[in-house]
């Protein structure tokens, strides 16, 4: 295997882990980038640039890391509090009037960001067009009705996500979430992340597709674990919470297509680079190149425990800080005071305050899984191992 990059001393696991992926658990291309006290520690990548090609992967291929994006959209509003331009604990109305319809009254900019606002699933699911145009979206989630009452309980929005915070950005700025972030995270850092990805860019982006991890054997290959009847009963059943949670954009878009590609959909079409996804956590927890993202105070918010126990949608026992994942079951990272968000198929990012730890993790080849991909776990483990 034909690795390139950079691995400082003591931190090789990574890199070994890296290897293993493709040797044993279906990596076809992929990065990972590791950040410790904001020095960047492990930069490496490997296979091929598209899932179905032969073309290398380069150092600066990007790739679509799904849901792995929602962390980076949920540093906005936490950012925007730090600065004063939005409360936290406000409705959503005070920002949004017209989502106030349909008993939303009482709906929290926190609950948006904590998966308790109720609304993970449409009436209507929306076409590819309606998803991307900026309007339908927020309209839909608007006038829908909850399906529980918000703020009691949670579920994983996983793609209303998209036009609940998109638009919450839009009203308190004037801007587009996707804007902001290019302006005042993505610029100051040099990271390469984007929802909406510009047209001068589009040559860097490898396609993405699905794979199949090999079967376990012995030696250290891939362990396929049986999801619980449940789960499997939940994603089966076209009435499901859980099916229409997924199925809010119908048909679902093709991650391949351009049109898709320049769309700004913060719950599942951020595009970065492994090296992208660390460096902005890294900012959140640290000093990187002299910029800094979240202030201690922010840091605390960002993941205290907003949202745990059953979710309505994943039917797992999950744990939400404001717009992240935390470590638990679902989303096993670094330590018990880490905080992140892996995305649909494989990619992760997250990071460490305490041991000053951040990484990005990109593929190509989607795997099955929501959460605990065996890809990044396998890495996220040889990071522990390296510390």
């Amino acid at each position: 295997m034909d690795v390139r990059g950079t691995v400082s001393p003591g931190f090789e696991p990574v890199r070994d882990a890296f290897v293993r992926n493709f040797e044993q658990r279906g990596e076809r291309g992929a990065a990972v980038a590791v950040y410790r006290h904001g020095r960047k520690v492990v930069d490496l990548w490997a296979g091929t640039r598209d899932v179905d090609g032969v073309e290398p992967w380069a150092v600066d291929t990007v790739q679509i890391v799904r849901s792995a994006g929602k962390g980076v959209a949920a540093a906005v509003p936490l950012l925007l509090h730090q600065r004063g331009q939005l409360d936290l604990d406000a409705p959503v109305g005070t920002y949004w009037p017209e989502f106030k319809a349909n008993g939303k009254e009482r709906v929290l900019v926190r609950h948006l960001l904590a998966h308790r606002a109720g609304v993970p699933a449409l009436d209507r699911p929306l076409t590819p067009a309606e998803a991307a145009d900026g309007t339908s979206g927020p309209r839909a989630v608007a006038a829908q009705r909850p399906a529980w009452e918000p703020g009691t309980d949670h579920g994983y929005h996983a793609q209303t996500y998209s036009w609940l915070i998109g638009e919450l950005v839009r009203r308190v700025t004037g801007r587009t979430v996707g804007r902001w972030i290019a302006e005042e995270i993505a610029r100051p850092l040099s990271l390469d992340f984007w929802f909406g990805l510009p047209a001068d860019e589009a040559h860097r982006i490898g396609r993405v597709g699905p794979v199949e991890p090999p079967a376990a054997q012995g030696g250290g290959g891939a362990l396929r674990l049986r999801p619980k009847r449940s789960v499997v009963d939940a994603y089966q059943d076209p009435d499901s919470l859980t099916r229409r949670a997924f199925g809010a954009i119908d048909p679902l878009p093709d991650e391949n297509d351009g049109a898709y590609r320049a769309a700004e959909l913060p719950a599942s079409n951020g595009i970065a680079t492994a090296r992208g996804l660390a460096r902005c956590y890294a900012a959140m927890i640290g000093e990187v190149d002299g910029h800094r993202l979240f202030a201690p105070a922010t840091l605390t918010l960002a993941r205290t425990e907003e949202s745990a126990g059953p979710d309505r949608v994943l039917v797992v026992s999950t744990r939400f800080g404001l717009g992240f994942m935390l470590h638990g079951p679902a989303a096993p990272l670094l330590a018990p005071g880490s905080f992140g968000h892996p995305g649909r198929g494989g990619s992760l990012g997250f990071a460490d305050p305490e041991s000053g730890i951040a990484l990005g993790y990109v593929t190509n080849g989607v795997q099955k899984g929501v959460t605990a991909d065996p890809r990044a776990q396998a890495l996220v483990r040889a990071v522990r191992s390296a510390l």
